[in-house]
C-alpha cells in the first residue's frame, strides 16, 4: 500500500509519540479526532502501521557502545540461520542481509568495550560464521525513526 500525503503526516505525527491523542493529530494535520482515528484504524488493517512501541535511549539501559559487526557466513547458509542465531543475543539491536562481500549487517549495543569485544566473538563463534568485520560508532549523527517519501 502507498500512504498519501495526509496518511504519511499522521504517521510521522505517531512515529513522533505514539502517546499523541487523535484530537492532538487532527489538529496538525487538519481533521476531527474521529476521522484521525478512521485512518489509522484502515492504516492498521491494511499491515502500513505495524504496531504502537516505546524508545528507549540505549544508555539509559547502561548500553553506552555501539558497533556494528559485518558478518561473512559460510557457504549455503541462509537468513533463516542467520536470524535465528543472532536473535539470541539481546545486544543484537537489528540485522539485515546485505549486498557486497559480507552475508549480513547487525547492529550492537553494549555497555563497554570489553561488553562488544565479548558479543563479536561470541558471534564469530557461530557455526555458520566464516569471518567478521566490526566497527565502533564514535557519534550517531542522525537517527530516523519513520521513512520519509519523496515521491511526489
Amino acid at each position: 500500500m502507498r500512504l498519501n500525503d495526509l496518511d504519511e503526516r499522521i504517521v510521522h505525527a505517531l512515529a513522533d509519540d505514539a502517546r499523541r491523542s487523535y484530537a492532538d493529530i487532527g489538529a496538525l494535520v487538519g481533521l476531527s479526532a474521529p476521522a484521525v482515528k478512521r485512518r489509522v484504524d484502515r492504516l492498521r488493517a491494511e499491515g502500513a502501521i505495524t504496531g504502537f512501541t516505546v524508545r528507549v535511549d540505549p544508555a539509559a539501559l547502561g548500553w553506552r557502545t555501539e558497533g556494528y559487526i559485518e558478518i561473512y557466513c559460510r557457504p549455503h547458509t541462509s537468513p533463516q540461520d542467520i536470524r535465528r542465531g543472532l536473535e539470541r543475543y539481546p545486544e543484537v539491536a537489528a540485522a539485515s542481509t546485505i549486498t557486497g562481500e559480507a552475508d549480513a549487517l547487525a547492529q550492537i549495543f553494549a555497555a563497554d568495550m570489553r561488553h562488544f569485544e565479548d558479543v563479536l566473538e561470541r558471534i564469530a563463534g557461530e557455526p555458520y560464521v566464516e569471518r567478521t568485520k566490526s566497527v565502533l560508532v564514535l557519534s550517531p549523527l542522525l537517527r530516523r525513526t519513520t521513512v520519509t517519501s519523496t515521491a511526489g
